[in-house]
């Protein structure tokens, strides 16, 4: 079989993008998508190219973007539009190929190494991909073309936007190796910092480590950097055509849990890491099940309904808890604790959350939070934002910590 082909395909702006296709007057003036933008302590959540310009950065508050552009003009986000167009963009994606890997709402992985005979190279493929998006959503995309998932996604950060960038085996060194260590991929601040102290400041600098100096520097993410550097990334794409039936974490703790304050500390640290992947994936839930294992391992499982479907945090929380509420006697050690939801609706233009405005209207609020935590999360790391309980950090080991990151 020949060398794989694999694009990597990130829609511009694309929340901002969204918005301007229902007010195509603010296309051209400083505009951004804003939680709670009314009270200015909203968080960007997506700003367009006029808005670049004046240096607006997602997950700045919404006072820090004005303090640099007075003229910005804010609009709420609609979750429900932008699945709308995630998915329609998805099935262009399809017509190519059936090796589609959503990385985000806005980005996914493409493997067209069998599509060539029909649409010709990874180039041609993704000027075809592009086009149809322009056509039918009137959305740009920049596109990475190359020979593995790593590179696809620096090839599609490469040049913005509507751009295509090929990194092959012959350019990759040209095209990558001077750009700042920071720009690969799951390089966040933590890891950043490790390779700053070690002078590591390009992926060129990763790239010509000693692989051994990265794995003590940073353990068995440091061979994994060092892999992504050289080009030996060989991951497969994931097709996830198949919806999931179920999303779960889960953890055996480096203490037993005994009493409420610590059981609450673990599930709000469980059901963050299950909201957002939930929110990941574009699901919501109805249904909650909690697994807890005692010091003898004998275990017991308990599930519940919602009500309603969710992806927040806080709505998995209070069900989570309620289930071992009414299923286990506090005083009773815990060895290990799972929370797993299922039932999925992954249309999120399902307005009934809640049987009264009020509560809808709060539920919208949480929904608007949740997304902003998860993009600062996903450009800063995991633990740019946290939980005071998991502050505290007396019942994850550092290792279940580290796991949880990824």
């Amino acid at each position: 079989m020949g060398e794989r082909i694999i694009l990597h395909c990130d829609l511009n702006s694309f929340f901002a993008s969204v918005e301007c296709l229902d007010l195509p007057h603010l296309k051209n003036v400083p505009m951004a998508v804003a939680g709670s933008s009314e009270d200015r302590h909203g968080i960007i959540l997506a700003k367009n190219e006029a808005a670049k310009k004046y240096n607006v950065k997602t997950a700045e508050t919404v006072w820090q973007a004005k303090l640099k552009c007075p003229s910005l003009v804010t609009v709420p986000p609609h979750y429900e539009k932008y699945k709308y167009y995630s998915d329609k963009i998805n099935e262009i994606y399809y017509g190519y190929t059936d090796m589609v890997e959503p990385f985000s709402i806005d980005e996914s992985w493409l493997d067209v190494t069998g599509s060539q005979k029909l649409f010709g190279s990874g180039y041609e493929i993704a000027k075809k991909i592009s086009s149809e998006i322009k056509e039918k959503t009137h959305l740009t995309v920049s596109i990475g073309v190359s020979f593995n998932k790593v590179f696809a996604k620096l090839g599609s950060d490469y040049k913005k936007p509507d751009a295509i960038t090929v990194i092959s085996r012959e350019n990759y060194k040209e095209i990558l190796f001077p750009l700042p260590a920071s720009d690969m991929l799951f390089v966040g601040r933590a890891t950043l910092s490790q390779l700053e102290k070690a002078k590591i400041k390009t992926i060129g600098d990763i790239a010509n480590s000693q692989k051994d100096t990265l794995v003590r520097l940073l353990g068995k993410s440091g061979e994994t950097l060092y892999n992504y550097a050289n080009g030996l990334d060989t991951s497969p794409v994931v097709c996830e055509r198949e919806k999931e039936k179920s999303i779960g974490n889960g953890h055996t703790f480096k203490r037993n849990l005994i009493g409420e304050t610590d059981i609450k500390k673990a599930l709000t640290i469980i059901c963050d890491t299950v909201s957002t992947r939930l929110r990941k994936k574009g699901f919501k839930c109805k249904t909650v099940c909690v697994t807890i294992k005692n010091t003898n391992l004998k275990k017991l499982s308990r599930r519940k309904q919602v009500g309603f479907f969710t992806n927040t945090e806080r709505d998995l929380f209070k069900t989570s808890f309620e289930i071992v509420k009414e299923n286990w006697n506090f005083d009773e050690p815990i060895r290990m604790l799972t929370v797993t939801a299922s039932d999925f609706e992954d249309d999120v233009k399902l307005n009934q959350v809640s049987f009264f405005d009020l509560e809808k209207k709060q539920d919208k609020k949480l929904e608007s939070f949740d997304s902003s935590i998860d993009e600062i999360r996903r450009r800063f790391g995991r633990n740019a934002v946290s939980f005071a309980s998991q502050l505290e950090g007396d019942i994850l080991s550092k290792r279940e910590e580290d796991e949880d990151e990824n």
